[in-house]
């Protein structure tokens, strides 16, 4: 009885959880939060349940002294809300564990510590396939949470196929980029398909125009085939722009000019123009993804500094909504933080942001008012040529179970 009771109270306290399972950062001391695999720098968080790769995520707090952190786990489902489930069926073991990897920066303007956390590991097991929602909080204040960072499990029990066309079911070699997807089953059994199964496609990692697709054009034998869908469809946008401060010995690619007021280095960047009517050019982009880089260093995690970084586009100021800075450094979030304010002196967006030295690619978002999908139309350009990276997931609900598991994994490039 005592342990049911327990039980009741872990899945009670699962339920309750803050509805904003999103990655994101909470206490503003915390920057450069990014999460890969330790095999590969620039791959999603996607590991395989009971494999060799592990999830890496690194942040830095702005301090001087170390602070000690604990993190958790928290499953979700293909939703991304906390599943049904117990932390027991999920993590062998204690669902907490001690920050432990940290280093001191060095030679650096700015001081802080920087951290990384792997997973899976000795004190964090994971037993189960799905979403995973890792939370990070001071190790006396545990209802603190300091960030959040999600990444994916998955136990590979069926073939994903995919393609990408611009010949859309909207326009053809325009605008748009449309998806289809084969799944193959001849290895898993999945009894409904149109009730069971899950199919969610993102572009480049943005979360706000993500799609879920449930209902299959077709099932043919071991075969379900998503195609001819609507929501399949996704603006092509533009290659993301790009600049680098790895140095202040000159001022890298995108950077006009570097100067110093106590106690912060400042990059000036290049001021940027719309793009939404010039024609289609190539660039080879890391989709959205940024790299800590000092040029001189031998570790850029501790000897990288933070520099005050000057972002302004150059253009009328367009009513009803915002214009947003976005890349994998802002959590591809729509906040204060990333929001640009318009000078009417300048006539320009601008924005400041605390970036530590490295290679980042960002683009601008135009979010009108009362949305929560991002436009690239307005100021990007939409092009069918453009190279985006669309992550497929597959996730799979097992009748009498209560959590989603993610079933199958693949990426997919337009333009190759």
């Amino acid at each position: 009885m005592r342990l049911l009771l327990t039980s009741l109270l872990m899945l009670s306290a699962t339920l309750t959880y803050a509805a904003d399972t999103s990655t994101r950062i909470f206490d503003q001391s915390m920057r450069s939060l990014r999460a890969c695999l330790e095999t590969d720098y620039y791959a999603p968080p996607v590991i395989e349940l009971g494999g060799d790769d592990r999830v890496r995520v690194e942040f830095d707090d702005i301090n001087s002294e170390r602070r000690y952190m604990r993190y958790s786990l928290l499953h979700c489902d293909a939703a991304w809300q906390p599943s049904q489930i117990v932390e027991s069926d999920y993590v062998d073991g204690f669902n907490q564990a001690d920050v432990e990897d940290c280093e001191f920066s060095s030679g650096t303007f700015e001081q802080y510590v920087h951290y990384g956390i792997s997973l899976p590991n000795q004190d964090m097991p994971i037993l189960l396939s799905g979403n995973y929602l890792l939370k990070v909080y001071l190790e006396d204040n545990p209802d603190c949470v300091l960030l959040q960072q999600r990444f994916c499990v998955v136990e590979k029990r069926v073939g994903i196929g995919a393609a990408v066309s611009s010949r859309t079911d909207v326009d053809y070699n325009d605008s748009h980029q449309q998806i289809s997807i084969t799944i193959n089953t001849a290895n898993w059994s999945i009894n409904n398909p149109y009730s069971d199964l899950r199919v969610v496609v993102s572009q480049n990692q943005r979360t706000d125009n993500e799609v879920m697709v449930t209902q299959p054009l077709r099932v043919s034998g071991n075969t379900i085939v998503f195609d001819h869908d609507r929501q399949l469809i996704f603006p092509g946008g533009n290659e993301f722009r790009r600049f680098e401060m790895v140095t202040t010995n000159y001022a890298g690619m995108g950077v006009e000019r570097y100067t110093y007021s106590h106690p912060y280095h400042h990059a000036v960047l290049e001021t940027d123009e719309p793009r939404a009517f010039e024609s289609y050019s190539f660039d080879r982009t890391q989709y959205g993804r940024f790299t800590i880089r000092e040029s001189n260093s031998y570790d850029s995690n501790t000897q990288a500094d933070y520099m005050i970084t000057h972002f302004s586009l150059a253009m009328p100021r367009l009513a009803d909504g915002d214009v947003y800075v976005d890349g994998e450094f802002t959590q591809h979030r729509f906040a204060n933080l990333n929001r640009m304010h318009y000078n009417v002196d300048t006539q320009c967006y601008e924005l400041d942001l605390p970036l530590k030295q490295g290679a980042y690619n960002y683009q601008y978002l135009w979010l009108p008012n009362g949305m929560n999908v991002a436009q690239t139309a307005k100021i990007e350009g939409d092009h069918y040529q453009t190279v985006n990276e669309y992550m497929i997931r597959a996730y799979y609900r097992v009748p009498g179970e209560r959590y989603d598991r993610l079933i199958g994994y693949g990426l997919i490039y337009s333009g190759h």
